[in-house]
Order: C-alpha cells, then sequence, then structure tokens
C-alpha cells in the first residue's frame, strides 16, 4: 500500500483490511491498530507512512524484526519507482515551525528499535541520496522564487543563486537568497521523505558558517518530500535546536 501510494496509484485501505482478516483472522480494528504500530517505527526510521495510519508507540519485538525483514528486501526511500516527482511545484513551499528540542527522546524506545535505526541511519541515508538532496536544493530555490515574487521583490528573485550547483560545495550553503528587506540568506537545504524530525547530518564547514554568520544562515529542512513538501528553518545557534554529536573523524599522518 505504501509503494502505491508514494506512486500516486489508487488502492482502497478498507478493501485491504478485509482482505487481511480473511487470511489472518484479526478483527478490522487490531489491523489498524497494527498498521499505526508499523508507522511508528518507520517514523524512527525516517520513512514515509501510510496517510491515515497515524504512528501509535508501545509495538512488539517481533513486529520491529517484520519490518526489518521488509526493508532489508524493498528499501522505500532507495527504490526509483517511489522518488518524489514534485519539481513541476512552482510555489512557496509551506514553512511552519521548527520542532522544539526534546533530549527525552533519546531515552526512549527499545534496544531492538534503537538497534534497528542504528542498522538503517536515516541521517546516512538521506546523505547517500543525491537525487534527494538535489530535488530537495531545486524545490527550496523554487520556492524562494515564489516568495519573493509574491512579496513585490522581483529584483530579489533574479539575484538568487544555486551555489551548490553553481560553485560546488564547499560554501558551507547551498542557496543565496535575500529577506523582503534584501538582507542576504544563506540557506542549507536539508532534505528528507520522512518527518521533520529525522536526524540529518551538518558538516564541519556548516557549523563553522552557522557560526561566523549567525545572523545570514538557516537552514532550510525539506520535509514530508515524498508526498507535499513542506519546511522550517532553524537559526543559529545550532546547539539551541539541534543536539550535535560527533559523526566521523578526519584523519591524517601528520
Amino acid at each position: 500500500m505504501l509503494a502505491l501510494e508514494l506512486r500516486g496509484e489508487p488502492y482502497v485501505k478498507a478493501q485491504r483490511n478485509a482482505e487481511l482478516q480473511k487470511l489472518i483472522g484479526r478483527s478490522r480494528g487490531s489491523i489498524e491498530f497494527k498498521h499505526q504500530n508499523i508507522s511508528a517505527v518507520l517514523l524512527k526510521l525516517g520513512e514515509p507512512w501510510i496517510s491515515g495510519y497515524k504512528p501509535m508507540a508501545n509495538f512488539q519485538s517481533a513486529l520491529i524484526a517484520g519490518v526489518e525483514r521488509y526493508l532489508d528486501r524493498n528499501p522505500v526511500l532507495e527504490r526509483k519507482d517511489t522518488m518524489p516527482l514534485g519539481l513541476a511545484e512552482e510555489g512557496a513551499v509551506y514553512i511552519g515551525p521548527a520542532p522544539a528540542l526534546d533530549i527525552s527522546e533519546r531515552d526512549g524506545g527499545s534496544v531492538a528499535l534503537e538497534r534497528l535505526v542504528r542498522k538503517f541511519d536515516p541521517a546516512a541515508r538521506d546523505a547517500r541520496n543525491r537525487a534527494l538532496g538535489k530535488r530537495g536544493e531545486e524545490r527550496a530555490l523554487r520556492s524562494e522564487h515564489a516568495r519573493l515574487r509574491m512579496a513585490g521583490r522581483d529584483d530579489l528573485a533574479r539575484r538568487i543563486r544555486w551555489i551548490a550547483e553553481e560553485d560546488g560545495d564547499g560554501a558551507g550553503y547551498d542557496i543565496l537568497s535575500f529577506s523582503e528587506s534584501g538582507e542576504e540568506r544563506f540557506l542549507e537545504v536539508k532534505t528528507t521523505a520522512g518527518a521533520g524530525r529525522t536526524p540529518f547530518f551538518v558538516s564541519s564547514n556548516e557549523k563553522r558558517v552557522s557560526d561566523e554568520r549567525p545572523t545570514e544562515f538557516r537552514i532550510f529542512r525539506l520535509y514530508d518530500f515524498a508526498r507535499e513538501a513542506k519546511a522550517f528553518l532553524i537559526k543559529p545557534p545550532l546547539g539551541d535546536h539541534l543536539v550535535l554529536e560527533t559523526a566521523n573523524y578526519r584523519a591524517s599522518f601528520g
């Protein structure tokens, strides 16, 4: 059902539920609750879930193992036939409030779920997915154009630059844009097909730019990209909004 939904192909949930009732002898409500449990595991993995099955925790370890077996065979976000196709959208992305920092999340979850999250590593998966990253940058670029044009600042919209595409990745941000009053905005785009709280990588260069240019720098977090992209902005100091951990080390011989 999830693959069909991400491809925009129709299906009937009630029909699928009825077929499962016949197959496994469970009630309609029990099957719906189990789908919500699956959504909760997918949420932790930064994967999209079936619309209407709101994530519901308190799931069994056997379900985690089942999700793991499925993803081993069918990595949802890395399949080309489930990649989002939203580049034709020209309007501004909806930008809402950023999630609050909640360190209590780091202490929750079962050992089996924590192991599964480490295995699939949502941040590393999204970072490897160059097509997703590039599509996200282009969507953010179009959104910035639309925002400034709606504000009557066509002059500023024409000055927007896709830095990562034109100059490479060394600047520490992806897009040079502007506020409606003309101040520069350095936008580092982080894209996921999953939920907004899906973890992501911040490079040492991006962190340096955020420290040196806090007035201009923003993380432009695009999420739910597999359906209808939404976004929020994170401004420096990043440590006020994110738990920053050392993910790797630079090794040299002197």
